[in-house]
């Protein structure tokens, strides 16, 4: 028994290797063909970002139970940081081109790694300065109050005072992108990978322990607003982190990206994914990233035999990932994976477990006739 217990790890391990290698030789594959490949890229990318995003919004809401809406802001705060400490020194004036650029900043410039470092500490110290007041809330109320946040925050970065460092209403650019596709999707993987370890330690056993029981938790000795704070902080740090990520992956930026309906997307990612499941966001973003842009042929006039079909025109293309998104909530009322995690054992079992379906659906129709 303990000898087919070790054969059957060591065959999932050779699994997980065997994959792993194919991700490389297919961003690899993309990395040399990066100019006829550049629109496929830029879905993978961001979709890595927004799963980056999803996690750390799972941890806060999936794994302790806080509805939190504030990731927009978090991700403004993460991107603006980014931006303004790497775009290079002697574009700056071509950037801040109308009310010039603060000597504070002027010439204040490190490595896009540095930057990112930073984007999330402070992110995670405006977090620890606002989880004071607004942790004491519950539910709903938690979530207006965080939304709320987002919107002042992009609301400061847009305020004519700060003109001289986030450049208002014009935004950032010549925000200096990814080297390669391997340090893009290197950066969320280490990202995502740091999360799960965190989520599986004994932290993220006390913040299992908050979801499911308050006044248990309470109960065992727990101080519950200190571990809420906690998990409020590594969250918006890995929040303003993604939108670190995001910056460099658009290269220019402005408040208007950061609008609620970013924080809508990235709820909408857990959601469809699984509430709890660190495999579920990591799906889910790049099924809502990919799906959108694939479904885009919607948007486009269609004619068939001279007559165009009258479905087919701009905005038809959400209407119809709606109505799919619809269909795998109905299917899936608990997100495609619900509170699991991947596992090739599981894999194997949903592989071997499709023609016995199949089998008992005929052996009904069998029986009725």
């Amino acid at each position: 028994m303990k000898n087919t217990k070790n054969n059957r790890t060591i065959k999932y391990k050779l699994y997980s290797l065997g994959a792993l290698l194919v991700t490389l030789l297919i961003l690899g594959f993309l990395q040399v063909n990066s100019s006829q490949y550049s629109y496929q890229i830029s879905i993978l990318e961001r979709s890595a970002i927004y799963a980056v995003v999803a996690v750390s919004m799972n941890l806060l809401t999936g794994f302790t139970g806080l509805f939190s809406l504030g990731q927009a802001g978090f991700m403004a705060i993460g991107a603006y940081i980014v931006a303004i400490l790497t775009i290079p020194v002697e574009q700056r004036a071509s950037v801040y081109y109308v009310n010039g650029i603060s000597p504070a900043i002027a010439n204040l410039q490190c490595p896009f790694w540095l930057a990112l470092i930073i984007a999330g500490l402070v992110a995670a110290g405006i977090a620890a300065l606002m989880g004071i007041p607004v942790l004491r809330l519950k539910s709903d109320y938690l979530a207006i109050a965080t939304l709320g946040f987002s919107e002042i925050i992009r609301a400061v970065i847009a305020a004519p005072q700060l003109d001289r460092i986030t450049n208002g209403s014009y935004g950032l650019k010549s925000i200096p992108g990814f080297p390669n596709l391997f340090v893009a999707f290197g950066l969320c993987a280490l990202c995502i990978l740091l999360m799960v370890l965190l989520i599986n330690s004994s932290y993220g056993r006390v913040f299992k322990a908050i979801r499911e029981d308050e006044i248990a938790a309470q109960a065992m000795g727990l101080n519950l607003f200190r571990y809420k704070q906690m998990a409020f902080i590594i969250s918006s740090f890995f929040t303003g982190i993604g939108g670190g990520l995001l910056a460099m992956f658009m290269r220019s930026i402005d408040s208007k990206t950061f609008s609620i309906n970013l924080t809508y997307d990235i709820l909408l990612i857990v959601v469809l994914g699984g509430i709890g499941s660190i495999t579920g966001s990591v799906l889910g973003a790049f099924l809502v990233t990919a799906g959108r842009e694939w479904l885009r042929f919607f948007d486009n006039p269609l004619y068939i035999g001279g007559i165009q079909i009258p479905l087919f025109r701009s905005g038809f293309r959400m209407v119809v990932f709606s109505i799919l998104l619809m269909v795998v909530v109905l299917f899936y009322s608990r997100g495609i994976m619900g509170n699991n995690e991947f596992s090739w054992a599981g894999l194997g079992r949903l592989v071997k477990g499709i023609p016995d379906r199949f089998t008992k659906k005929k052996q009904k129709g069998d029986n009725t006739l």
